[in-house]
């Protein structure tokens, strides 16, 4: 049976939508102080996500996991967040079975300790369908700019990065491109430490206050190099320094408290792993370039 379909869908709160058509009641969550996330300061959303009463008001159904939008709610306060039950994982052959919630945590971390914030508050906790992944919503903003596209040119234009040439019928082709923007970079950095193998463009989320999230993280943290991502346009590039910083607090971290609530959460082995990544991408300097042993575009790439 397909994961999605073991949540029981006529036990749902609200009608299952690809869009969930859901208005929370209750007062909104947030006070000034903390870093904003989507206005809920990061503080006050670990709260509610942690210990607040969890109601299902929808589901996502393109996932290929169960992806439930729900209502938490503490105390007065609400917020709209997504839930990932472990039941409604979709076994896969080269990650272990029940491991994807508690590897999306884990990238949740580690966007923490770097301080850019690219993940939403995520928690590891019970709920309607037993033990999941609980992260914040985030509202979708309308870009300015495109952060991909698709160019008849045979070479970027100002401001984008290449990516690859790919079929788009009829026996053409285009190129593909991804904006040359600073948040990306860091969500490239990120992907590169966790060995993200699933960066779509979908799994990129702009907030109205600016910020760019990267969300879907489940595919993470093999031992393996899995990296599979659309942002390659900086491979073999030199690593600015405020990444070359980054990397550096990474390394600390991993040796105290990060490394502690990573163990928690992976094997030995992959704490490791990240670690090994992070010496490596500090000794070369530079954005990691395709291994070649595995492909290195997501697919479907959206």
């Amino acid at each position: 049976m397909p994961a999605p379909e073991r949540v029981p869908a006529g036990s749902l709160s609200g009608d299952a939508a690809e869009t969930p058509d859901a208005t929370p009641g209750g007062a909104p969550v947030g006070s000034p102080g903390g870093s904003p996330v989507g206005g809920t300061p990061t503080g006050d959303a670990m709260e509610l996500l942690t210990r607040g009463e969890l109601t299902v008001r929808g589901q996502l159904r393109d996932a290929s996991n169960a992806v439930l939008y729900c209502e938490v709610a503490l105390d007065g306060r609400t917020a709209e967040c997504v839930y990932k039950p472990v039941a409604g994982e979709r076994p896969l052959w080269d990650f272990p079975d029940g491991t994807l919630a508690e590897r999306e945590v884990a990238a949740y971390l580690v966007s923490e300790a770097t301080g850019w914030g690219l993940v939403p508050p995520t928690v590891l906790r019970d709920g309607p369908y037993g033990e999941g992944m609980c992260q914040l919503w985030i509202d979708e903003a309308e870009q300015e700019q495109e952060l991909l596209a698709l160019v008849e040119d045979d070479e970027p234009g100002e401001g984008w990065k290449a990516v690859v040439r790919a079929e788009v019928g009829d026996g053409r082709t285009a190129l593909l491109v991804h904006a040359d923007d600073a948040r990306l970079r860091r969500i490239a950095l990120l992907d590169a430490v966790i060995n993200n193998a699933d960066r779509k463009g979908g799994h990129l989320l702009p907030a109205p206050d600016g910020r760019l999230y990267g969300i879907d993280h489940g595919v993470a943290f093999h031992t393996e190099d899995k990296l599979r991502t659309l942002l390659w346009g900086w491979a073999d590039e030199p690593l600015p320094d405020e990444a070359v910083a980054v990397l550096g607090r990474l390394t600390a971290a991993l040796e105290g408290e990060l490394g502690g609530r990573l163990a928690a959460l992976l094997t030995g082995a992959e704490v490791a792993a990240v670690g090994t990544r992070v010496a490596e991408l500090l000794h070369t300097g530079r954005y990691p370039r395709p291994g070649g042993q595995w492909p290195a575009i997501p697919w479907p790439p959206v």
